[in-house]
C-alpha cells in the first residue's frame, strides 16, 4: 500500500525548470514560468494535476475537464514564442488551454458546432476542498438533499450549489481560496458573449461536492437550462481564464488580445468587430439603465451613465437591442454592427405609467424590497433563517413593502390578503396590475375583491427549471392587468 502510494505521488509533474512542456506516457506537462504547472491527458485532454507554488491543487478522485469530460478525444500542443497551446477535439468540441510565459493562468477557450448531450456546456476545475475554501451558501458537504439531489441541508441550514450564482453582468470574477493561494475563475470583456439569458442570468460558481469526497469545484457554465429564458448559441465561448493568485482576487480586465494570433476556430479578431454607442432616456435616475443586444449569434450589454452608453467588441450583425429599468424591459429596438464602425442607438422607454391609486413594491423586474428577498438568493423558501412566509395580511397606507412576500406558494402563504379602505372617489371600475418575474409550473394570479373572483388568467410560457428554489427571481417578466368593479 505504501508503494502504491508512492509511485502515484512521484508520477505527478514537479516544478519544471522553465516555460515549457513535457511529454510523457499519456500526458504532457505545462510549466508557465510562474509556479504553475498543470498536466493534460492526451487520451481525454482532462487536467488531471495543477501544481502552484509545488501544491497539488487538483482533486484526485474526479478531473477537472469541459462538460462531464470528453472520454475520448484528440490532443495536441503547439509551442510559439511565449505561448503554449493545447488543443483538444472532438467531432463538434475543440477545447484549448493557452499558457503565457511567466503568468500563473490557465487561458481558456471553446469552441462547439453542437450542443453537448449532457445538455449544457461548462468547465469545472475540480480542486481539493481540503486545502481551499469557497462560498458557505454552496458547501453542501455531508448534506441531507431536501429539494430533488442538488438542495442540501447542513447542520441545519440549506445549502445548495446554485446559491453561488451570480448575475451575469456582475459576475466576472468568482473562485475560491487557501493557505496563501486563490484559484478564480475569469471571465473578461465579452467573454459571455456566446453564452445565453443576457445580462441578468445566473448560474452555478462553486460547490463545495456534497458527498464527503472532497471536491471544490469552481465552474464556467457558459449555458445551461437553469432557468433559461434563450436559445442555446454555437460558436466560440470565452475567453475565459483560471487564475492563481497569493489570496487576492485578479482584475477582471485581463489582456486577451493575444488570442487574436492563436488561430483558434471560431475566434472574431477585434478586427472584425465594431461598437455601439447611444443614449436612452425615459429610466428615472433612480434605476440602473442597461442596454443589452442580442441575436442568435452572441450577446452583449452595457450600462448607461448620463444618459449615454457603448458597448465595444461586439461582432459583426444585426441585433435586437433592449432598454431594462433595472431588469424589467421597457424599450426595444434595432441595429446593426459593421467592422470596425460604431453603430448609433437611440432607445426610450415606452413603459406604460398610470395615474396609480396605490402601489405595493417598485416594478422594475426584481423582488427588491419584498419579504425575503434579501435571503433567497443564498438559501432555500424553507430555511429556519427566513422569516416567515406568511399568508401575509397587508393594509394599504401602513404595512411596510417588506411584509409583502416576494413569492407566493399555493401550499405555504396562499392567499396574500390586501386590505384597502377606497373613497368614494376611488370606487368604480378599476385596473388592478400584477406583475411577475418568473413562475413554476404555471402559476399565476387570481384574485378575490370581496364577493367576486377573478378568472384565472392563461398560462405563462414554461420555463424548464425551478427558479425561486434555486437563488433567482430571473424568468419571463409577466404583466397581468384585471379590471375590477370597486363599490
Amino acid at each position: 500500500m505504501r508503494f502504491s502510494s508512492l509511485l502515484f505521488i512521484t508520477g505527478l509533474p514537479a516544478a519544471l525548470a522553465a516555460f515549457g512542456v513535457t511529454e510523457g506516457s499519456g500526458y504532457i506537462d505545462v510549466d508557465t514560468g510562474n509556479q504553475l504547472v498543470y498536466r493534460v491527458s492526451t487520451s481525454s485532454g482532462d487536467i488531471t494535476s495543477i501544481k502552484y507554488n509545488s501544491v497539488e491543487y487538483q482533486y484526485s478522485k474526479k478531473y477537472t475537464q469541459i462538460s462531464s469530460g470528453l472520454e475520448s478525444a484528440t490532443v495536441t500542443y503547439k509551442t510559439s514564442g511565449e505561448y503554449i497551446t493545447i488543443t483538444i477535439t472532438t467531432n463538434t468540441l475543440t477545447q484549448y488551454y493557452v499558457a503565457v510565459s511567466g503568468q500563473s493562468a490557465l487561458y481558456i477557450g471553446t469552441h462547439i458546432t453542437a450542443e453537448p448531450s449532457v445538455g449544457e456546456l461548462r468547465f469545472i476545475a475540480r480542486l481539493d476542498a481540503d486545502k481551499l475554501t469557497g462560498s458557505t451558501a454552496s458547501d453542501a458537504r455531508g448534506g441531507t438533499a431536501i429539494e430533488g439531489s442538488d438542495v442540501f441541508t447542513v447542520s441545519g441550514q440549506t445549502r445548495s450549489k446554485f446559491y453561488s450564482s451570480v448575475r451575469f453582468i456582475e459576475d466576472q470574477v468568482h473562485g475560491v481560496t487557501g493557505s496563501g493561494v486563490g484559484v478564480y475563475m475569469v471571465i473578461p470583456g465579452n467573454g459571455y458573449e456566446t453564452s445565453s439569458g443576457g445580462p441578468f442570468h445566473r448560474d452555478i460558481d462553486n460547490q463545495n461536492s456534497p458527498s464527503d469526497d472532497g471536491a471544490q469545484e469552481v465552474y464556467f457554465y457558459m449555458n445551461s437550462n437553469h432557468e433559461q429564458t434563450e436559445s442555446y448559441r454555437t460558436g466560440f465561448f470565452g475567453p475565459y481564464a483560471l487564475v492563481f493568485t497569493s489570496g487576492i482576487a485578479p482584475s477582471s480586465s485581463l489582456d486577451i488580445s493575444f488570442f487574436e494570433n492563436l488561430g483558434l476556430e471560431g475566434y472574431v479578431a477585434s478586427s472584425g468587430r465594431g461598437k455601439v454607442s447611444g443614449t436612452v432616456s425615459g429610466v428615472a435616475s433612480s434605476f440602473t439603465a442597461v442596454v443589452g443586444l442580442s441575436n442568435s449569434a452572441a450577446q452583449y450589454w452595457g450600462v448607461a451613465s448620463g444618459g449615454a452608453f457603448s458597448i465595444s467588441g461586439v461582432k459583426t450583425g444585426t441585433y435586437t437591442a433592449t432598454l431594462y429599468k433595472n431588469e424589467l424591459e421597457v424599450a426595444t429596438g434595432s441595429v446593426t454592427v459593421s467592422a470596425g464602425k460604431t453603430a448609433t442607438l437611440t432607445l426610450t422607454s415606452t413603459e406604460s405609467l398610470p395615474t396609480l391609486i396605490w402601489q405595493i413594491g417598485v416594478p422594475d423586474g426584481t423582488p427588491s424590497g419584498f419579504l425575503n428577498a434579501n435571503k433567497f438568493e443564498t438559501m432555500h423558501p424553507s430555511d429556519s433563517r427566513m422569516n416567515s412566509w406568511g399568508p401575509v395580511t397587508y393594509t394599504i397606507g401602513s404595512s411596510s413593502e417588506s411584509s409583502f412576500p416576494m413569492a407566493q406558494f399555493v401550499a405555504v402563504n396562499n392567499p396574500t390578503t390586501i386590505k384597502w379602505t377606497a373613497t368614494s372617489t376611488q370606487t368604480g371600475a378599476r385596473t388592478l396590475r400584477i406583475r411577475t418575474t418568473s413562475s413554476y409550473n404555471g402559476g399565476r394570479p387570481t384574485i378575490q375583491v370581496n364577493s367576486w373572483t377573478s378568472n384565472t388568467p392563461a398560462a405563462p410560457t414554461k420555463i424548464d427549471s425551478r427558479g425561486v428554489t434555486r437563488g433567482t427571481w430571473r424568468g419571463l417578466n409577466q404583466m397581468y392587468e384585471l379590471w375590477v368593479l370597486i363599490k
